[in-house]
């Protein structure tokens, strides 16, 4: 039993930690009442290896084109929907 309160307090003060990073340092702002750990968190993130950003023109492999792109494969299913016996005939 203590165990599983120890691990709930240590999910919510992680949880607490990244409300605050997203509220305050993500965002360029100091916490209020707490700069030093603004300060902290930003070490921190900064120290943290990331993923190079990709910029919008790359397309990944195996993705889907868009709807209005696509040829139209799908067979007129309008008249299957207006039949009204709830059948979709294909």
């Amino acid at each position: 039993m203590l165990w599983m309160l120890l691990a709930m307090l240590l999910i919510l003060v992680v949880a607490a930690a990244v409300v605050v990073y997203v509220a305050y340092p993500h965002r360029g702002e100091d916490v209020p009442h707490a700069p030093w750990l603004g300060e902290a968190m930003k070490r921190g993130v900064d120290a943290m290896p990331a993923l190079p950003e990709m910029s919008s023109a790359v397309q990944i492999p195996n993705q889907a084109a868009p709807r209005d792109q696509m040829p139209d494969q799908m067979p007129d299913q309008g008249a299957a929907a207006s039949a009204g016996d709830g059948s979709t005939r294909v």
